[in-house]
């Protein structure tokens, strides 16, 4: 990853928006310019980057090693750091240009750190840094996908082992146990979810997992991701019958999911509004009569973040660009009785879009 471009890119992006400056705290922002996935204290660590002069990082004194063993250590960027008798905001704010007007803060920067900014930078307008990082991150470059690949592949072999764990018997709970140890075994550095949804389970698209005991002929909706090492993120959904034959209702109404997702994958190309993509799958449910049944937007961005910008729902006229990844996850959610939800990650490219996970989309009969 080339962390000196992305700082200067943001610089100029900065000065671009008129602002005099970014103030960026640990999470998504922080590593996507800095490479260092700093732990979010209640002290201050905060990368100043003004857009006419040298970026800083301020940390607290006791995590300057950690922060120089990152790849903070191979920038060319100045750490300061603080002790904790220090004024941190003080010495950030002392980092900006005299008569900083406009500052942006990240947009997941705590209220307690975003209110003693202000104490210490009155004169100065705040606003979100989203609208400066965000479309730099929203374009993932050619490393950035290949990290996102890695991570497609790495969740797609967990849900090639699905047969070793869903069986009639188990609770959910237990199954969820093993995916979550899979997802580790299979090269993710962090198991960020796991969703076990059997029966009528499978109608809340958040159900994560419970002491429900699997049964005979159980539908079950699996919705599994997580962090590699590097920071990209895995997502990926599929829907399996455990043992018997579906009912026809059942099998019908996936074969409509199955069809909405290819509906909505061949609509993603540069230049369609992201709205598009949503409204592809939702009129191939909608024209089978399941329309009130599929309850939430088609996608969201992944990257650094399971969820981040660009969302695929209606209203969001955002043109596609080569390089925008995010999922495409249809489904249909019949209450007490059962669901069905079918994902894969995508990429945009010049003329389409790639697939990053390839496990059978078909109702998998264990």
């Amino acid at each position: 990853m080339d962390y000196a471009d992305r700082l200067d890119r943001a610089r100029k992006a900065t000065g671009a928006a008129g602002l005099d400056a970014l103030l960026v705290t640990p999470g998504p922002d922080l590593r996507y310019l800095t490479g260092y996935a700093a732990v979010g204290l209640e002290r201050l660590t905060c990368l100043v980057l003004p857009a006419d002069g040298d970026p800083a990082l301020v940390v607290p004194r006791l995590e300057r090693p950690a922060a120089l063993a990152s790849p903070v250590g191979g920038l060319d960027l100045e750490v300061l750091d603080w002790a904790e008798t220090d004024d941190p905001y003080a010495l950030a704010a002392g980092l900006l240009p005299a008569r900083a007007a406009r500052v942006a803060v990240d947009d997941q920067m705590h209220a307690a750190k975003v209110f003693a900014f202000r104490a210490a930078l009155p004169a100065a307008e705040q606003s979100l840094a989203g609208a400066v990082i965000g479309p730099l991150r929203m374009r993932k470059a050619p490393d950035e996908v290949a990290a996102l690949r890695r991570a497609g592949a790495a969740i797609d072999r967990v849900h090639a082992r699905m047969g070793e764990w869903l069986r009639p018997g188990r609770t959910e709970r237990e199954v969820g146990r093993d995916i979550a140890r899979a997802i580790l075994a299979e090269g993710h550095a962090g198991d960020e979810w796991v969703v076990v949804g059997s029966g009528p389970n499978g109608a809340s698209p958040h159900h994560e997992v419970s002491d429900r005991v699997i049964e005979a002929g159980d539908p079950v909706v699996v919705d599994i991701g997580g962090t590699t090492p590097d920071g990209y993120c895995s997502d990926s959904t599929r829907t399996y019958l455990v043992g018997g034959e579906p009912e026809p209702e059942f099998a019908a109404y996936h074969r409509v999911v199955e069809a909405a997702l290819e509906a909505a994958v061949r609509a993603v190309r540069p230049g369609v509004p992201a709205e598009a993509v949503d409204a592809a799958a939702r009129d191939v449910i909608a024209a089978a009569g399941y329309g009130p049944a599929f309850v939430h937007r088609v996608g969201h961005g992944i990257g650094l973040e399971t969820h981040e910008e660009p969302y695929v729902v209606a209203g969001n006229r955002l043109p596609l660009e080569p390089g925008m990844a995010f999922s495409v996850e249809p489904g249909i959610y019949l209450a007490g009785r059962h669901g069905v939800r079918i994902e894969d990650i995508v990429v945009v490219t010049a003329d389409g879009a790639v697939r990053l996970n390839h496990r059978p989309r078909s109702l998998a009969l264990l």
